[in-house]
């Protein structure tokens, strides 16, 4: 498990270096497992939960990305005015800007963590963010509503449940939801970015409370049970190559009773090689 930490935590500096048109890039969309789809992004994670009584988005990607996630969906076969709620993990451009587009578009409820919620209606980070000063405002959108720990959103028979993740924004939120196939249900957790990163003046050791948050999150991540994870950013858990490996292996190959546990560890070593070079 050590060294898939390593390549994660590999993917994270990729992740970090990534340039805005790359979040947006352009992406097809392929179903997962059951009626679990990914929608999003060559370079960030949306999902689409399906049922007959209407679907549940997972994020939106950027401003500009929301134009993919909404022509994902119609590829799909779907129509943007089933989606009745739009779930956010967290409040930063990156995921959240396109929220406001997707909501006019499907006329969907706006569920993010409670801390989050100003954000989401503003587009604007607040100060106690780790990365305000470097992040970019968005659109913000209406009827946006705030979810609890535990929360199930229902909507036919999905159940989504929000798990609080705080660390990254103060309001993060990991989702998770069983998929069945063939009679087969799997638990799939959408897991929330749980990193440590900041704008460069930010140090980590003046914020016990962020450090706090952070492996609070992670405790949290690692005690779901989580047979496919999927995180906020695709290459964090490898789904490009899972998406080439299922070409031959089918659904089986998104399935990793370790995927979150994976990128929990090494979410936790960057954490402690930040906070050990702010203390050289």
């Amino acid at each position: 498990m050590k060294v898939i930490a390593s390549l994660i935590l590999a993917a994270f500096a990729t992740v970090a270096n990534a340039q805005e048109r790359d979040w947006s890039a352009p992406q097809k969309p392929f179903t997962i497992y059951g009626n679990t789809h990914y929608v999003g992004t060559a370079g960030i994670s949306a999902i689409l939960v399906t049922s007959p009584q209407g679907h549940i988005l997972v994020d939106g990607t950027t401003a500009k990305g929301s134009e993919v996630v909404a022509a994902n969906i119609r590829t799909l076969g779907y129509k943007l005015a089933d989606v009745k709620y739009i779930l956010s993990s967290h409040s930063h451009e990156d995921h959240a800007g396109g929220v406001s587009a997707l909501q006019k578009l499907t006329g969907a409820t706006v569920l993010a963590g409670s801390d989050n919620v100003e954000t989401m209606r503003t587009g604007v980070s607040p100060k106690i963010d780790p990365q305000f000063g470097s992040l970019s405002n968005y659109p913000g959108s209406a009827k946006v509503r705030g979810v609890k720990d535990g929360e199930a959103i229902k909507l036919g028979p999905i159940a989504v449940t929000a798990h609080s993740t705080p660390g990254h924004t103060a309001g993060g939120t990991t989702w998770s939801w069983q998929s069945c196939e063939a009679g087969k249900c799997m638990n799939v957790v959408f897991v929330d970015s749980v990193t440590a990163v900041s704008a460069d003046s930010y140090r980590f050791t003046d914020h016990p409370e962020v450090v706090a948050q952070l492996r609070s999150s992670f405790a949290t991540v690692d005690g779901l049970t989580c047979d496919i994870a999927i995180a906020a950013h695709p290459e964090v858990n490898d789904l490009w190559g899972r998406q080439q490996r299922a070409a031959k292996e089918g659904s089986a190959a998104y399935i990793d009773s370790n995927g979150c546990k994976t990128i929990v560890e090494a979410g936790r070593k960057r954490l402690e090689t930040r906070l050990a070079s702010e203390k050289r």
